[in-house]
């Protein structure tokens, strides 16, 4: 059984940098993929960034393109967001998640963490 903590989510100005971190446990498989995807009221679940525990490059939504950064400490089991610029539609709830497939789609991941708010206020 994984389990998964997020931290670091909050309230944040536009144009602020914030970092999210995702600490891990239990029976992680290296050929795992990890991701965060984030949760807007009133909007679905979706896709922020991708990669593996181990090997291949990340994948990011369009909208983080270019002012986020997904990054692994393997030895510590944590996945780091880095997100800079944050602009007020980048308000939600952020999930750390874990799954078999290096895949965009939140149904494909098993494990989820219990959420983190961030606020983004103008």
């Amino acid at each position: 059984q994984v389990q998964l903590i997020e931290s670091g989510g909050g309230l944040v100005q536009t144009g602020d940098s914030l970092r999210l971190s995702c600490s891990s446990s239990g029976g992680l498989l290296s050929s795992w993929v990890v991701g965060w995807f984030r949760q807007a009221p009133g909007k679905e679940r979706e896709f922020v960034a991708i990669r593996r525990w181990k090997g291949t490059s990340p994948k990011y939504a369009d909208f983080v393109m270019g002012r986020s950064i997904i990054s692994i400490e393997n030895a510590k089991k944590t996945v780091t967001l880095q997100m800079n610029s944050v602009m007020a539609e980048d308000t939600a709830v952020y999930y750390c998640a874990d799954g078999p497939s290096y895949s965009i789609s939140p149904s494909d991941y098993k494990y989820w963490g219990q959420g983190t708010q961030v606020t983004v206020s103008s």
